[in-house]
């Protein structure tokens, strides 16, 4: 295998320091081949991508193309394995990709995919390990966003779980108990720890394959899907082993848990700074662990935000949104990302003056308002941009609302607003308000630019 390529920074922020630079590929790394499910031709361009982008998955076989990001927010849950959704469209099985991201530390990527489904290969990360090795990694000049996790996270699910705990030791800890009981002879009890500062990624987790045991691959083939593969093109496991085809390691189904973990939870968004603990855990699981890391992610943002005062006050606001009290509802800007994302704040007080008549006896804020600040949020995001200037956004519809818990006097409503599509007339948003982490409302909303006279 190809040692990886690098080359030195340009002068820049990153110099005379120990944060290390992000990474992307030198060149384009192109894999081809069926998909392991659905067994359809396809092909994979990884191409290079500016700091800051992350990897970015890309549908180029539908006119117009389709980009999905690698995040937990955009999976759609499917049995054994990992797919993204966005709108109708979607990308099956990427988890081995994403494994060799993580494992090989590429931070910013746009994958290319010409076909419903990543090629498979062999079922393990290598097929995409190599090409990226031969295509060479390249450092940028910005730093890696780490998050380090502070306080443990447990998710269960009966007899399966998954926790990840702070570490002091970089990178993420990967500790998996592969036990299928004590009646299961075919794969005996099997642990593994993956330290990436110890262990070599491209030698120890990445040959590891994907593995069923024979009555599973009897259903998945019925079921019709892996019907191209056979037992020399799979790793199936019969009464004696592994069927027409033999072990890479002694414990290979473990190596394989392994290199799941690692790419499920890439799809945080950024690394992780942790230690993973992990007995049965599958797909389903992992993805409750990434969805949970990802909400410690953005309230330590929020946090350090708050901290370093990056905000945008009441008159701030109220230079931009037509609305005055009491209907400006939304009482500070914390993160602006241009037309793409924004997050605010709602101090929820006992001097609403709507807790006066709704419910005035148990004080509950009516969803209809939390609907409109989270409205006021995405009209404040989009007419901030250039191409909006001097122009507002009117609300033109709802869809897919739901209020999740009471917001009560004393909560601090967190609302979050991402753009789903925007144009010179319309947008759509994606809307949520949390309370202490934990949602209050969800929306999504529809807005038409307006000249502010009109308004």
């Amino acid at each position: 295998m190809k040692p990886i390529a690098t080359k030195v920074l340009p002068t820049g922020q990153l110099r005379g320091t120990t944060v290390d630079p992000q990474r992307t590929l030198a060149r384009v790394a192109t894999v081809r081949g069926k998909g392991l499910m659905l067994g359809e031709e396809a092909v994979l361009e990884i191409t290079p991508a500016p700091p800051g982008t992350g990897i970015i998955f890309e549908r180029v076989d539908l006119n117009p193309s389709v980009t999905i990001p690698a995040l937990v927010t955009h999976v759609l849950p499917k049995p054994r394995r990992t797919t993204l959704r966005g709108g109708d469209v979607t990308i099956d099985t990427i988890e081995h990709c994403m494994s060799a991201l993580a494992g090989l530390r590429v931070d910013n990527a746009i994958l290319r995919l010409h076909g419903p489904e990543l090629p498979c290969g062999d079922g393990s990360a290598l097929p995409f390990v190599q090409p990226i090795c031969e295509a060479g990694l390249i450092e940028q000049d910005a730093p890696r966003r780490v998050f380090r996790l502070r306080e443990a996270i447990v998710v269960e699910d009966e007899d399966s779980m998954i926790a990840a705990l702070p570490r002091d030791g970089e990178g993420m800890e990967i500790s998996y108990d592969l036990d299928y009981g004590a009646k299961e002879r075919r794969i005996p009890r099997q642990t593994m720890v993956f330290d990436p500062s110890r262990s070599d990624y491209s030698t120890d987790i990445a040959p590891a394959r994907t593995f069923s045991l024979q009555e599973e691959a009897e259903a998945i083939w019925a079921a019709g899907l892996c019907r191209h593969l056979t037992v020399r093109d799979a790793l199936v496991i019969g009464d004696n082993g592994p069927i027409e085809n033999t072990f890479r390691f002694s414990d290979e189904p473990v190596r394989h848990k392994l290199l799941d973990v690692l790419g499920d939870l890439y799809l945080a968004g950024r690394p992780v700074q942790c230690r993973i603990v992990a007995h049965r855990s599958g797909h389903g699981l992992n993805r409750q662990m990434c969805q949970r890391l990802l909400r410690a992610m953005k309230a330590a943002d929020l946090a350090e935000s708050l901290v370093a005062g990056q905000a945008m006050d009441a008159r701030a606001i109220a230079k931009v949104l037509p609305h005055r009290y009491p209907m400006l509802l939304v009482d500070r800007v914390i993160e602006m990302d241009a037309n793409r994302r924004a997050v605010g704040v709602k101090n929820v007080t006992m001097n609403e003056p709507f807790f006066q008549g709704h419910y005035p006896g148990t004080p509950i804020m009516p969803g209809v308002l939390i609907v409109e600040a989270m409205a006021q949020l995405g009209g404040l995001m989009l007419s901030q941009t250039l191409e909006h200037s001097g122009r507002v956004a009117m609300l033109l519809s709802l869809d897919r609302v739901k209020l999740r818990k009471p917001v009560v006097p004393g909560d601090q409503l967190v609302l979050e607003v991402e753009t789903v599509r925007a144009n010179a007339r319309t947008a759509s948003v994606k809307c949520r308000a949390t309370v202490g982490g934990k949602s209050a409302a969800e929306a999504e909303i529809r807005f038409m630019m307006v000249d502010s006279t009109e308004a």
